[in-house]
């Protein structure tokens, strides 16, 4: 007779996995249940990065802390810079520039396709395919060296400011982004040869992961991973921001709801976001990239909030303001830690190699999720 202990029966193992482990890309620690190689129990330990930086926020400027977040989900920092300087902006009623918001959305843009690249070579990586990382950062690396020739910065670029931008265009700017689009244009089939049409790929993706569009509403999951379940969730088109509305693309949305359905949806969102771009990077008005604003920022007494889509889903910003020139409380809504919530309920049940597939798709970055 089998005794029961807790959660565990006499033979299971618990094992770690983590913090520092290749596949949980970062200091995230999972105490897993096993019954041989069958997964029982995923138990998430966070925490191992936590540099407070809500609480950080609120003894900085309204100009400051934005850069603070660019070493949250840093793979998707100009997006989370933009959600900072969108709300600041809502509380000043400021006006901003056709300009800034132009360049603010190619940037977002060129981000989500280098944060799609980085992921798409390491999920490759993950199931022990070692070619598609490499092909992966070759055109990740051209977009890197567009935002740093107008940044100065090739992670975390410090760009986006309440009123506009901090600084214009680089001279060379629509010339390399027109040239990336082409080389990207050029290799895209590539990925599908190398990895999407793959049998073992599909093998260890298609059926793997199962989450339900109930399941996926009620984990409070965002971004591809609710869209692969048929959740209809892009802040983009559901509550647009700067010229998101004067932009055509399709919301991307798969109904398998399983690990290769949240692969194709990342694949299929770059080639909207260079749609995106297309439209925009000849349309780029002249005039002021920055509105003005006054030196020291004071918003007025209240509560604002603002939603963005990052490259893993719905990045929220709320800051209460008691008329100061820093904020009385801040509060980062981040994808990563809701999508992280879904884990166990994906994985249970199934082998250990299988945790690796799932946990991939949900393309963690763990100081999103340790702020």
């Amino acid at each position: 007779m089998i005794e029961e202990i807790g959660t565990t029966t006499e033979g299971d193992l618990i094992i770690n996995v983590g913090p520092q482990h290749p596949a949980t890309h970062g200091v995230l620690h999972l105490v897993l249940t096993l019954n041989g190689e069958t997964i029982k129990k995923v138990e998430p330990h966070l925490g191992y990065i936590h540099r407070s930086i809500e609480k950080m926020c609120e003894s900085l400027s309204y100009r400051q802390f934005i850069y603070v977040t660019s070493r949250m989900d840093y793979l998707s920092s100009h997006i989370n810079n933009h959600a900072c300087a969108l709300c600041v902006e809502k509380g000043l009623q400021v006006e901003i520039p056709q300009r800034a918001q132009y360049i603010r959305v190619i940037m977002d843009e060129l981000t989500r396709i280098a944060s799609h690249e980085l992921w798409w070579g390491a999920m490759a990586m993950d199931l022990g395919a070692f070619t598609p990382f490499f092909h992966a950062f070759r055109e990740r690396e051209t977009i890197t060296d567009i935002m740093e020739k107008t940044c100065g910065a090739r992670l975390t670029m410090n760009y986006m400011v309440p009123g506009g931008v901090m600084v214009d265009l680089h001279p060379d700017f629509q010339k390399d982004v027109k040239s990336f689009i082409q080389l990207y244009k050029s290799k895209f089939e590539e990925y599908n040869e190398l990895v999407t049409g793959n049998v073992i790929f599909q093998n260890r993706m298609k059926s793997v992961g199962l989450l339900s569009k109930e399941d996926a509403i009620s984990y409070g999951c965002s971004g591809p991973v609710a869209r692969a379940s048929g959740v209809h969730c892009d802040i983009r088109k559901l509550y647009p921001y700067d010229i998101y509305s004067k932009v055509e693309f399709d919301e991307i949305t798969e109904t398998a709801g399983d690990s290769f359905a949240r692969y194709l949806v990342r694949l299929k969102e770059m080639q909207q976001s260079i749609r995106i771009i297309e439209q925009l990077i000849d349309q780029i008005p002249e005039g002021d990239f920055q509105a003005k604003t006054k030196a020291v920022l004071k918003l007025p007494k209240g509560e604002f909030y603002q939603r963005v889509e990052t490259a893993r889903g719905e990045l929220g910003v709320y800051i209460v303001s008691e008329g100061g020139t820093t904020p009385y409380r801040i509060k980062f809504r981040s994808p990563g830690f809701s999508n992280l919530s879904a884990l166990e309920h994906m994985v249970k049940g199934l082998k250990i190699g299988d945790l690796v597939a799932a946990m991939g798709t949900l393309d963690l970055v763990i100081p999103d999720i340790d702020r």
